[in-house]
């Protein structure tokens, strides 16, 4: 996804080394992800976004060799999740938020959720 100047969007390199790591589901070096990213990004733009990601407690790493390997905090999953809440906090107009959720679910979707929602209140509930 790229901006109108031709630039991508923010986040979206972000993604794609998250996406690289919840794939390979074991730790990896920066240079194993700089290949499964795959297209011209530099070595050092990979390393500059892992150490980013660890700044923000979104991927682990310990010390391997000379370098470090990395690996995601959440499956991806609870990552989605956890995103979700975070969109949700704070908001003064929370119920209108919710609204328009819950008003873009295609049906399947809908179902899906009012089940789970089911599942939950059972229990808290028991």
């Amino acid at each position: 996804m790229t901006t109108k100047d031709g630039r991508r969007a923010p986040g979206t390199l972000e993604a794609s080394v998250m996406a690289v790591l919840w794939a390979a589901g074991r730790p990896m070096s920066a240079t194993e992800v700089q290949q499964e990213v795959g297209g011209e990004l530099a070595y050092n733009t990979v390393q500059t976004i892992l150490i980013r990601l660890h700044e923000k407690k979104t991927v682990e790493r310990r010390r391997a060799g000379r370098g470090h390997v990395y690996w995601p905090v959440e499956d991806e999953s609870t990552a989605a999740a956890s995103q979700m809440r975070a969109a949700l906090a704070n908001r003064p107009d929370r119920h209108a938020v919710l609204q328009r959720f819950a008003a873009s679910l295609d049906e399947s979707d809908a179902d899906l959720l009012r089940q789970l929602l089911g599942v939950a209140e059972r229990k808290r509930g028991a």
